[in-house]
């Protein structure tokens, strides 16, 4: 990654978020010549500022709405990473227009501004909600994925690559259910989960964003990368965050009760890594999946080891749906926790 980024100039778009923030963390340790952080977050760009205090790093108010302020920010640029995105499901469900215009039009303004300036390579950050998506949000990150991966041929004799990274449930990200959990544990109860059943493959900030570095290193246009997740039960989430936390708030946790309330408009009991049809073009590495577009990606199988799409692996169902995936004991899910909430 050193050789990668070394001399490189780089813009991470919607960077004052949990994963663009900890993209730029992780980039200021490489030698590149400028990381331009894009955001329509202007106190998360001032604290993320004051955070690293670094010279090689220029903070950008501006939103991927107006493709004139892309293009400005793409000016001269090398790699341009992509994780902006209106991302709460329940809140898409009831402003369907405003998902819209960030998630589908945004990225539409990312691609062409990319290609009017050269950009060597893009990489968009989605979501496995855009498998077999029940709602606005994940139909959107799936119209994403497909431009994105369109963008390829789209582009005509353009140099510009484009490829995707689909994501499970980050842990402790910014408005998901540990910092939710956690102030209700606070309060002293009760800790409100949707569905006894409910399963999510979880990672943590920094599998995603090495996730993220590892497709840039990789992408030769098309492709949509997957880590190879973990799955957990909501509810054991939940009572293992009760268990841990709630004496750090002198509180006994059986006094903390864990409340059913149903899910919200567009959520599922479980979510799916890929679709049936996807496994069928699955190239499998030690760490993740990638999944090839529909015009074979030569190139890239052959950087890999692979010689054609006959040696093309058959994943398992219990591979890519979180619900007949192995599930995470209690114990290692207070393990993969302990970081988080120390």
């Amino acid at each position: 990654m050193h050789n990668l980024f070394k001399n490189k100039k780089i813009l991470v778009i919607g960077g004052a978020g949990s994963i663009g923030s900890e993209l730029v963390r992780q980039l200021a340790k490489y030698k590149t010549k400028v990381v331009r952080v894009l955001d329509n977050n202007e106190t998360g760009l001032y604290d993320l500022q004051n955070e690293l205090n670094d010279k090689t790093l220029r903070f950008l108010v501006g939103d991927i709405r107006d493709i004139d302020r892309l293009k400005v920010a793409m000016d001269d640029i090398d790699y341009v990473f992509h994780a902006a995105a209106f991302k709460h499901v329940h809140y898409s469900e009831y402003n369907p227009f405003e998902s819209v215009k960030t998630n589908i039009i945004g990225t539409q303004n990312v691609i062409n501004a990319a290609l009017v300036k050269g950009v060597k390579k893009v990489i968009s950050i989605s979501t496995d909600k855009a498998v077999n998506p029940s709602s606005t949000m994940g139909t959107t990150k799936l119209l994403t994925e497909k431009l994105i991966t369109a963008a390829n041929y789209y582009k005509g004799t353009k140099k510009t690559v484009f490829s995707s990274v689909r994501f499970g449930n980050v842990l402790g990200s910014r408005g998901s259910v540990v910092p939710l959990f956690l102030k209700q544990i606070s309060q002293g109860g009760p800790v409100t989960v949707t569905s006894e059943n409910m399963t999510r493959f979880m990672m943590s900030i920094e599998q995603a964003v090495e996730l993220v570095l590892k497709a840039a290193k990789y992408a030769k246009g098309g492709e949509i990368f997957v880590l190879k997740m973990a799955s957990l039960r909501i509810k054991d989430l939940a009572e293992v965050l009760i268990e841990t936390c709630a004496p750090k708030f002198l509180i006994d946790p059986e006094k903390i009760k864990i409340e059913i309330v149903g899910k919200r408009p567009g959520e599922k009991d479980y979510e799916e890594l890929m679709t049936s049809e996807e496994v069928s073009t699955v190239l499998e590495l030690e760490d993740m999946y990638v999944l090839l577009p529909k015009i074979f990606d030569k190139p890239l199988m052959k950087e890999l080891g692979y010689k054609d799409k006959y040696e093309l692996h058959n994943i398992s169902e219990r591979e890519y749906i979180s619900n007949k995936n192995r599930l995470l004991s209690k114990d290692e899910i207070k393990s993969i926790l302990n970081p988080i909430v120390d």
